[in-house]
């Protein structure tokens, strides 16, 4: 898709656009990093969306443009989507509601009081706090820096934890893995929580990048996730997945986005494009596992 890009789009195959892919590829990839562990699973998080734009707002709120709030509001954020994070696992785990309904209803509750109490962009984040955005290393933007140290993490977490191996057995097969002594509730709902903080840094990211937090910037950020991880190669049905494949899943969605703007491509158009690509992919994906 690159060569072909770089072939017949103009203007695509400079250093610009591949820093521009990158930064792009910061948020969706650490909140489709969150995505992963839910989806290995076997459950699912449409409230990512939601979650991302009421926490850009209450930690732009609490910064207040003050340098000395930086530190406190990260962790504040960081903490309600862990707090997010656990009311979904609850929801999923404890009271047995399926997780595309409790997520789908959580995302809708933050949603609907949000837009009930802001209509616009609210607070504003400190100068030092905006390089997180659009500070560089080695001509590498320094968010770039934080989601590869996030997917190394997440992989040491499924490579060689207990947890990790656990969530793969859930996954896989909840009846047999809660039978074998897994705590089935507890490693799902520790998902959930994981899900939560990775939309909480994506937050942070986005309001880094935008000075300010909004209502609707996490929009889109639901579908997107699920599409980076499916198209990385795991199941929705669970028991399959990896962050290095969720990698380049986010890899391969920035890529086509950035060619939807160079092509000026309507809104339309880039879903019915990114529908069949994701349908090709799982389909590709079927046909393989069943040869």
């Amino acid at each position: 898709m690159v060569v072909a890009a770089s072939l017949f789009v103009p203007g695509f195959a400079t250093a610009q656009t591949a820093i521009n892919i990158f930064q792009r590829s910061v948020a969706l990839g650490l909140v489709s990093i969150g995505q992963t562990f839910v989806i290995i699973g076997g459950s699912l998080d449409l409230s990512v969306a939601a979650t991302i734009s009421t926490i850009s707002v209450i930690t732009a709120v609490l910064m207040d443009n003050k340098t000395e709030n930086m530190v406190w509001a990260t962790l504040a954020a960081l903490a309600m989507g862990a707090v997010i994070g656990a009311v979904n696992g609850t929801l999923v785990t404890r009271f047995k509601i399926n997780a595309f309904i409790a997520t789908l209803g959580s995302g809708l509750i933050l949603q609907g009081i949000l837009f009930s109490n802001v209509d616009n962009y609210a607070g504003k984040v400190p100068e030092p706090f905006q390089g997180l955005a659009y500070a560089e290393a080695l001509g590498i933007p320094l968010g770039v820096f934080v989601l590869i140290a996030i997917v190394l993490l997440a992989w040491v977490i499924l490579r060689y934890t207990r947890f990790g191996y656990h969530l793969y057995a859930v996954g896989g097969n909840e009846s047999i893995a809660r039978l074998s002594g897994v705590r089935t509730g507890r490693v799902l709902l520790g998902a959930h929580i994981l899900a939560g903080i990775g939309a909480a840094l994506a937050a942070i990211i986005l309001i880094a990048r935008l000075r300010a937090g909004g209502p609707r910037v996490g929009d889109g950020f639901d579908l997107d996730s699920i599409a980076a991880v499916v198209v990385g190669g795991a199941l929705l049905s669970g028991g399959r997945g990896s962050v290095w494949g969720t990698l380049a899943g986010v890899l391969i969605v920035s890529v086509l986005s950035t060619i939807f703007n160079y092509l000026d491509v309507g809104a339309f158009a880039q879903d019915v494009i990114r529908g069949v690509v994701l349908i090709a992919v799982v389909a590709l994906y079927s046909y393989r596992a069943r040869r």
